[in-house]
């Protein structure tokens, strides 16, 4: 078997100087158990980028695959979150340490609030941002960002701080364009990185989806997740399986033409096609 070369891998240069790789592996709801196993195999292919995070449970399985690669930490992009039971800035103290501890590394390379939860906390979802600017500053985060802001919760962050988050992690498939987040993020030099890229699965059955993987003989996911690369959308799918794994990688083969896109854009259905929670009211704190 041949690793893609990394250098096949756009790179996106983040608003900080730092770059990311544009493609990526995701860990969410891989047990920890087999996280190491999942990440070790998606570094041998060619992966340089692994996204993980608190509530997932498996930083320490991320850190462990990483090293079991024999790669160097210097040559792997490792982002987590903030869990949501952390946000009060002494707690997301420790908790970070407590991330650095389970990754086995002194630094990570990207580190993002993970929903911003505006019913709780007092809403203040600003001072846990300036406890991440100090992670940013002494070196431990290269890079800080968030994940599912909305556009006020944006604005309230560039109201009380100078630093811009680098990545804002968002819901973000054919589905559902989140335009106006996307926007926003665009505007300021904010990456948009997308979650559930393929919508948990539901837009592999779809017509227009199928008929353009005929055309290019593709999977369908290879033809959702090239629609994000052409988007400029940071994109992590997730597998278990080495076969998928692989095959999720190999997206800088083809190309979707002008039709191929506009088909997929067409399948937008706005807010109707939201599959997760809506930031403005999730307020999940785990056990």
């Amino acid at each position: 078997m041949n690793p893609i070369s990394i250098t096949s891998v756009p790179i996106v240069e983040l608003n900080d100087g730092r770059v990311i790789p544009q493609l990526g592996f995701g860990v969410f709801q891989i047990d920890p158990q087999g996280t190491a196993r999942s990440v070790c195999e998606a570094l041998e292919v060619g992966y340089r980028h692994i996204d993980t995070a608190e509530m997932y449970g498996n930083e320490r399985g991320v850190g462990e695959g990483v090293r079991a690669s024999g790669l160097d930490r210097s040559d792997v992009f490792i982002t987590s979150k903030l869990s949501n039971r952390f946000h009060r800035p002494d707690d997301a103290r420790r908790a970070f340490d407590r991330t650095l501890s389970e990754l086995g590394s002194d630094y990570v390379d990207l580190f993002l609030i993970h929903w911003p939860l505006p019913t709780l906390y007092d809403g203040d979802f600003v001072a846990t941002w300036q406890t991440l600017e100090e992670f940013h500053r002494d070196g431990r985060a290269r890079s800080i960002g968030v994940s599912n802001f909305q556009v006020d919760h944006l604005e309230r962050l560039a109201a009380a701080s100078d630093v811009v988050p680098a990545v804002n992690q968002i819901e973000l498939h054919p589905y559902f364009h989140n335009a106006e987040v996307r926007a926003y993020d665009e505007a300021h030099g904010i990456a948009t990185q997308a979650w559930s890229p393929i919508a948990q699965g539901a837009v592999l059955d779809d017509p227009v989806i199928a008929a353009i993987g005929d055309k290019h003989d593709r999977s369908p996911a290879q033809v959702v997740l090239r629609w994000h690369i052409q988007r400029d959308n940071i994109v992590f799918p997730k597998s278990t399986t080495f076969a998928r794994i692989q095959e999720n990688l190999e997206l800088f083969e083809f190309d979707l033409d002008f039709d191929d896109v506009t088909a997929i854009d067409a399948l937008d259905r706005g807010e109707a096609g939201r599959r997760g929670p809506h930031p403005d009211v999730f307020a999940y704190i785990p056990d």
